[in-house]
């Protein structure tokens, strides 16, 4: 297989195992707190390919000698974006949350306008117009539908924004050192540095409180963290960033589509979601904003053939 279409299969996957994440994340929340969940999850995937590397690539463990610092700005930002994100969950819902996240890969694309100086069309001006418009549609539905919490709203999307700004950076930092760097080997690094960081913050007591299906969720989160990004970085290894954005984006679609299964099969372990046709709208505003904002011409051309 090319290295183009593999870097295309592992955004898939990525985008898929984040399209679920966010429903889980929200279940996980009834038994531990946001960092604890965070904490676990960044453990658990630095322990398994810490142990792998330790077998099969010892050598890959001695950057732990000298991290570059760009590495470390970068881990800072997926350790910020990680709780951001799952403080953005329990505050408002898996939906919300995958919409507004959503803004990551836009400003990702927007980077390369920014710091690499790439061309900006009118094509994508109107994207990024429309990411805002839909944006704030969406926003100002959920306001009115959400009787009571709206405070909570509010401030789950200020946490959610601070999880696309920093995945963002972080994504830029990313793509600069996998030029130097195995893309794993960084993530060693990745993984490992917010378990210190987010120990003293957690409770670890409350660990000892879940049952069998507590754990089966844990255990999912921490390898859907190594799988995704493990996944995320090869992506970024062998394919253009705005290419894998565009894949990226269209994960809340999976969101929405669970969320929305889930109520009509009436579960009881979730939370069930308001959608009207206005929040519908916003959100596909957004992701066809997203979708516009990122594409290149030549990638136009391509799926016009």
């Amino acid at each position: 297989m090319h290295n183009s279409y593999k870097g295309l299969v592992y955004a898939i996957i990525t985008a898929i195992l984040w399209g679920v994440l966010a429903i889980v994340l929200k279940v996980s929340l009834d038994e531990l707190s946001p960092v604890d969940i965070t904490w676990f999850r960044f453990f658990l995937a630095f322990v398994v390919l810490a142990a792998y590397y330790l077998i099969k690539k010892p050598y890959y463990l001695r950057i732990f000698r000298k991290p570059p610092l760009l590495l470390i700005i970068a881990t800072l930002c997926l350790a910020t974006n990680y709780y951001g994100f799952i403080e953005g969950v329990n505050l408002t819902s898996p939906s919300i949350a995958q919409v507004f996240i959503q803004l990551g890969p836009v400003l990702l694309a927007v980077s390369g306008f920014v710091i690499f100086h790439e061309k900006v069309s009118s094509r994508q001006v109107i994207g990024l117009s429309l990411v805002l418009l839909g944006l704030f549609l969406f926003y100002r539905e959920q306001l009115q539908v959400i009787v009571s919490g709206r405070e909570a709203l509010q401030t789950g999307v200020i946490w959610v924004l601070i999880a696309a700004i920093t995945w963002a950076v972080y994504s830029v930092l990313l793509k600069v050192l996998v030029l130097r760097y195995p893309p794993m080997q960084l993530n060693l690094v990745i993984f490992g540095i917010p378990i210190l960081l987010y120990m003293p913050f957690v409770h670890f007591s409350h660990f000892a409180g879940i049952g069998i299906s507590g754990w089966l969720i844990l255990l999912f989160l921490g390898l859907n963290t190594l799988f995704a990004y493990g996944l995320l970085a090869l992506a970024i290894q062998y394919t253009e960033a705005n290419k894998i954005s565009v894949i990226l984006v269209l994960n809340p679609l999976l969101t929405f589509g669970l969320m929305a299964l889930l109520g009509y099969a009436g579960v009881t372990w979730i939370q069930h979601e308001h959608y009207t046709l206005a929040t519908i709208a916003g959100a596909l505003i957004v992701l066809a904003g997203a979708v516009l904002t990122i594409l290149r011409k030549n990638q136009v051309r391509q799926m016009h053939r």
